[in-house]
């Protein structure tokens, strides 16, 4: 049986759906296609989202050969024999690198003086952003094109024209579940109903269920993902969005994400968002990095769910995160204050303030630096209260 996600590739631009941020036809690089001059440009994104495909389909709009590459294994003398085979030529060849966040240095310096000279062009793909794996020199002669999960109408695009071909029956529950658990990724969609299609033409929930119980979601083994899912579940917690916060802390479990990396982050953020607003929070997090340390999953997810519905409901504030960054900026600029001989290690002249019942005005700074300025949010209030009762300024 002819695998779907094959049989139904896109052959051309009209056929291509999705990405329009990048492919429709008013943006740039479709009517660069169209006029046949093809930049080098490196795609990147989820998986099954059509970067190998555009590659082909570019190829063959510019009717330019196609040669493919997977980056894992990529020799550099199979490159140099591609690159050698057109240098007299008038064609230039597309030399597509899939997986082209693996390559070493080395090989990207032999793909410079190819770009410099557009003896070929070269197109990348990879599930990773490559700004942080290709060279400044690589980028400078390139376009990073991001390439985003296909939604909801995509795949169903996408499907309708299968369905449309193909003898096969499914249920509504069945085209919901199929299309929704595939995430954005076509050709685990198209996977799943091929094998599917294998066992009964009649497709079902259940018989989808039983090859893929649950939904595809992204692990922890992209650095993109891995990231991204931090900083939304993060910026969930500092929003106060309980719900969110706890989504995308799911999502980092089920994705496999280390409990080590989870807890610093949520240790950092109740110093960082929440600090004097609620001390408590610091406390509570240290804790369950603890916990979750000694614990280990699955049940340090009750720990975790707990801990970041406390931070996400705790009232916020980065007071303490301005003033240090505020003073080391000082301290970075020059602002280098002697000690007063009365606070130094010598102390003499020092004032013992429990010998004043706890306060006695004297100098700890050479001259006036003005740096810690109170949100007065929460218990954060309270200590400025105090402070100025301290000194007597009530």
């Amino acid at each position: 049986m002819t695998d779907l996600s094959n049989k139904y590739r896109p052959k051309n631009l009209a056929q291509f759906i999705g990405q329009s941020h990048i492919i429709s036809s008013d943006r740039p690089l479709y009517k660069l296609i169209k006029k046949k001059e093809i930049p080098h440009m490196f795609f990147y994104g989820k998986p099954g989202t059509g970067k190998t495909t555009l590659a082909k389909i570019i190829a063959k709009e510019i009717n330019s050969d196609y040669h493919y590459f997977n980056a894992t294994s990529i020799k550099v003398e199979d490159l140099r024999k591609v690159f050698d085979r057109y240098k007299d030529g008038l064609i230039k060849p597309i030399i597509f690198i899939d997986e082209v966040h693996r390559l070493s240095k080395n090989q990207q310096e032999v793909l410079l003086p190819i770009m410099e000279n557009y003896d070929a062009i070269i197109i990348g793909a990879s599930t990773e952003n490559p700004f942080f794996t290709l060279t400044n020199a690589i980028r400078s002669r390139s376009f990073l094109f991001k390439f985003e999960a296909f939604t909801k109408e995509d795949l169903e695009k996408i499907l309708h024209i299968v369905l449309k071909d193909e003898d096969i029956k499914i249920d509504k529950e069945a085209k919901e579940y199929l299309i929704n658990s595939s995430a954005g990724d076509a050709r685990a969609m198209l996977t799943l109903l091929n094998f599917s299609i294998k066992i009964d033409k009649e497709i079902n929930i259940e018989l989808l269920q039983n090859l893929r119980p649950e939904a595809i979601v992204d692990g922890v083994s992209s650095s993109d993902s891995h990231y991204d899912i931090a900083s939304a579940m993060i910026k969930s917690i500092r929003g106060s969005d309980i719900n969110a916060a706890l989504y995308y802390l799911a999502r980092l479990i089920v994705g496999g994400e280390n409990i080590d990396f989870i807890t610093r982050r949520l240790v950092i953020l109740a110093s960082e968002d929440i600090g004097n607003a609620n001390p408590n929070a610091l406390g509570i997090a240290v804790n369950t990095m603890t916990a979750c340390k000694t614990i280990g999953y699955p049940e340090s997810r009750i720990i975790l769910s707990q801990c970041v519905i406390y931070l996400a409901s705790c009232p916020k504030s980065n007071s303490s995160y301005l003033a240090i960054n505020k003073v080391i900026n000082e301290i970075n600029n020059g602002n280098i204050m002697n000690i007063p001989n009365h606070i130094d290690s010598q102390h003499k002249g020092y004032l013992y303030p429990h010998d004043y019942k706890g306060y006695v005005k004297q100098e700890y700074l050479e001259k006036p630096l003005d740096i810690y300025e109170t949100n007065l949010i929460a218990f954060e209030k309270t200590l400025d209260e105090w402070i100025k009762k301290i000194k007597g300024e009530n």
